[in-house]
């Protein structure tokens, strides 16, 4: 049995220095009788109001009880252990605690305005319950509650309660601020029941139960737990459960195992964190980063088994991940019991999952598929990077406003998902953001109308006609290809933003449809199908065919195309249009191929004029070396027959709102600015016309 007899000075003196900033001494008992001789000569004691035990140091076994009415205070410095029940109760004048039994066919315990303190222990002072066996406890249960005994007498400890007990016990409502610490391999459980001002540090050796289908537990100002044995966190029907505390483990072999009933949940707002200092008054970690290195003989590995519960990590103020560390340190179980379980990431800045969640039992994670959902909380800020390969069977959900990440973009650090499950599916309404550094990903059943990112430098492949996300593609860095057909017909527009991005479309190609933009600076492989715009700048390395919904827009450099290319449609030349630098020669599609450019865009035949700014060009689908598109300067003077283009807004970035193109069919909107012509005309006198600097610019077909 690990004992807590002797504390050093310095230990007592730091636990004494934070009870004193957390909590208010307990009320004076220096009034109360004082049985400490009764006590040091086994005598049974009769309380008969407040009764005052002051232990000498060292270890002192009392092997008589307590009855009576009043209150016990345990003072001095040493260990009074106790080796048999004892049971008395306050007096009834001060008796008010409620407990009521909810629930119906499913019953749970609610207590309210709770008794004072029957038991108090004080600083420099340690209360033993028991010696190892099964009894040592003082209490008293007159209530009929389901399934356990709730205690009535209540304990205040701001020195040392040790619970060395092999039975399942109650403390009732538990204040102060000490140390409650359960020796390991002792097998017994505590049920910790109800709500708790107690702000000290709970030290579990073996069981504790925070909360059963009878009770749901409170410890909102617990400091913190060193859990070293399994803590178990469960709730009545439709009951939220939060523990907002930091969890420590210093031995091998401890987990967090959460439960809940239908409509319920538990919400862990802390840290799982692995203790290499601060003994058990103040249990720390000296370096965070050794949560993610495996130390010898697995001491720092930690576990969470989550059995078809509903459990959310975080509540949106924190972005410290429950439970940090790599598949070396930690384990997630993700388990179905009454049902499939579900867990929600709720952070508000950037956090790391480096273990996958799988369902095998304890440290076996993978040896069965998790049996459960995953979501991505739509908290601004959430920010959710998986840097493992996961293995769960189910559901993953991305909030609008959330992001989720696989891979790290370090080296170690790719990640992924289980997608062999009959349950698998990924609802992105936020930001799915696929950064690996070596590992090829491959993901399908992917919907919502959120965006997708390729930013690693492994190649990610999306598969099957179940890719029907909405948003928008970014293709970073590295290569997004489309296979078993998979086509990105539903998602909004399409970004290369570098040189070396890369969008395999395979041998089926790539359709932009209507309304749908297709822009950067990368190359796609395979054909490509223009119905709605693209720009150029980008590489085709295949057949381009524009029809006579797509459109063209000239940006930086050309098209580059090196298979066939059949033109239709419009050709947006607003950006040349407005350059303060007219070139002399603009290529708008560099067709590297061996065929002839077939067909011309919308009113642009073969060596039609357009005015671009003050310049006049004329285009030909047989410049460069024969097949390019090239508009050539013929003058810098604005031609009277000459087309000018249109110059309205950019239409890659409002799709929705495309204009026509240069010579697009119809009347458009030239007749308008040639009535605005003429209504100046009518207003200026003829004479202003030949002043230096005056320019008229002609409509569509002005002669």
């Amino acid at each position: 049995m690990r004992s807590h007899t002797h504390k050093t000075a310095a230990a007592l003196g730091a636990l004494a220095a934070v009870a004193a900033l957390t909590v208010a001494a307990p009320p004076a008992a220096a009034a109360g009788r004082d049985v400490t001789a009764d006590v040091l000569a086994d005598r049974d004691v009769t309380l008969s109001g407040d009764t005052v035990v002051t232990v000498p140091a060292g270890t002192t076994t009392y092997d008589g009880v307590f009855r009576g009415e009043g209150t016990l205070t345990v003072r001095g410095s040493g260990t009074l252990i106790l080796t048999r029940d004892s049971d008395f109760t306050l007096p009834k004048s001060r008796q008010r605690q409620k407990v009521s039994v909810l629930g119906g066919n499913h019953p749970y315990v609610t207590t309210t305005d709770a008794d004072p303190p029957a038991i108090t222990v004080e600083r420099g002072a340690t209360l033993q319950y028991g010696n190892g066996g099964t009894t040592g406890l003082i209490g008293h249960f007159p209530y009929n509650t389901p399934a356990f005994r709730l205690n009535q007498d209540n304990i205040r400890v701001d020195g040392t309660l040790r619970l060395s007990l092999k039975s399942a016990y109650n403390l009732g409502t538990i204040s102060g601020s000490g140390l409650i610490a359960q020796p390991r391999f002792l097998w017994g459980t505590w049920d910790l029941s109800g709500t708790h001002s107690f702000s000290g540090v709970i030290d579990n050796g073996t069981q504790v139960n925070a909360g059963r289908p009878e009770f749901a537990t409170s410890l909102p100002n617990v400091r913190k737990i060193l859990n070293q044995g399994t803590y178990t966190v469960d709730t009545p029907l439709g009951q939220t459960v939060t523990m907002g505390m930091d969890f420590y483990q210093r031995e091998y072999g401890s987990d967090i195992n959460v439960q809940s009933r239908p409509g319920s949940k538990v919400v862990l707002t802390g840290q799982y964190s692995w203790s290499d200092q601060g003994g058990d008054t103040n249990p720390s970690l000296s370096d965070p980063s050794l949560n993610w290195t495996p130390a010898r003989k697995n001491v720092n590995k930690r576990g969470t088994n989550i059995k078809g519960a509903n459990v959310q990590w975080g509540n949106g103020t924190t972005n410290k991940i429950f439970m940090p560390g790599t598949a070396e340190t930690v384990y997630i179980n993700l388990l179905a019991a009454r049902s499939r379980s579900l867990l929600t990431f709720d952070y508000n800045g950037p956090v790391t999952l480096g273990a996958p969640i799988g369902g095998g039992r304890f440290h076996d994670t993978l040896s069965a598929p998790g049996a459960g959902d995953i979501v991505i909380k739509g908290t601004k800020g959430n920010d959710v990077t998986f840097a493992a390969v996961q293995y769960y069977n189910g559901s993953t959900t991305v909030e609008k406003g959330a992001v989720l990440r696989l891979g790290s973009g370090r080296s170690g650090g790719d990640g992924g998902l289980y997608t062999k499950g009959d349950l698998y599916k990924v609802v992105n309404n936020g930001s799915l953001v696929l950064n690996n550094t070596s590992k090829a990903l491959s993901l399908s059943r992917i919907g919502g109308s959120g965006s997708l990112t390729q930013s690693g430098a492994a190649t990610t492949t999306l598969t099957g006609s179940a890719v029907t996300y909405t948003g928008t593609t970014t293709v970073k860095k590295g290569t997004l290809a489309l296979r078993g057909g998979a086509t990105l017909a539903r998602s909004k527009a399409i970004r290369l933003t570098s040189a070396k991005s890369r969008l395999d479309a395979s041998a089926s190609g790539l359709r932009v449809g209507e309304a749908k933009t297709l822009t950067g600076k990368g190359t796609v492989k395979g054909a490509v199908t223009n119905d709605g715009v693209v720009a150029s700048g980008l590489t085709v390395s295949g057949d381009y065919t524009q029809s006579a919904k797509g459109e063209l827009v000239l940006r930086d450099g050309p098209l580059k195309v090196t298979g066939t290319v059949r033109l239709a449609g419009g050709l947006d030349l607003a950006a040349a249009a407005t350059s303060t630098k007219p070139a002399g020669k603009i290529t708008v599609l560099d067709h590297r191929g061996g065929a002839k450019t077939t067909g011309t865009f919308t009113g642009l035949k073969e060596g039609k004029k357009l005015q671009l700014g003050d310049t006049t060009y004329r285009i030909s689908y047989r410049g460069g070396d024969g097949n390019d598109v090239v508009l050539t300067a013929v003058t810098t003077t604005p031609s009277p027959s000459a087309d000018t283009p249109r110059t309205a807004a950019d239409t890659v970035a409002s799709p929705g709102t495309r204009t026509a193109s240069a010579a697009s069919s119809g009347l458009g909107w030239w007749p308008y600015v040639l009535a605005a012509g003429l209504l100046v005309g009518l207003a200026i006198p003829a004479t202003r016309f030949g002043r230096a600097g005056g320019r008229r610019r002609g409509g569509r077909h002005a002669a």
